[in-house]
């Protein structure tokens, strides 16, 4: 299983739509996700790749894996003030989302999506 490619309407309809509650965090999903900023032309993305691949394999029933081409997406990066890459969106169902920057190694990624994700 693969992460899922963001555009910017796909964000708006399938995680929050931000241009309509600009101040208020509405999250659409029917899961909790990860939401991966980043480009193709970027080291530290590459290194992150392979490692989101195989958490979207391992928490397919749990959560929801995205990719956001910041290159392509210029205005959604830009929505959430994303200055480097990657910068990874941790969001919770009920929660306000929250930001990481940097190619995190797995054991962090997983613990942050058993922690902040799944609650367990």
């Amino acid at each position: 299983m693969k992460p899922t490619l963001l555009t910017k309407k796909d964000f708006l309809t399938k995680i929050a739509d931000y241009e309509t509650s600009p101040t208020e965090w509405k999250f659409l999903g029917d899961k909790p996700c990860i939401i991966d900023f980043y480009a193709d032309w970027c080291g530290p993305c590459k290194m992150v790749a392979p490692i989101l691949e195989e958490l979207a394999d391992e928490y397919k029933n749990e959560i929801n894996i995205y990719k956001v081409d910041t290159e392509a997406e210029q205005e959604l990066a830009g929505a959430f003030g994303i200055r480097s890459i990657p910068s990874l969106l941790f969001v919770p169902m009920n929660e306000a989302p929250q930001m990481a920057m940097g190619a995190l190694p797995k054991a962090t990624f997983k613990e942050a999506i058993e922690k902040v994700l799944l609650k367990r």
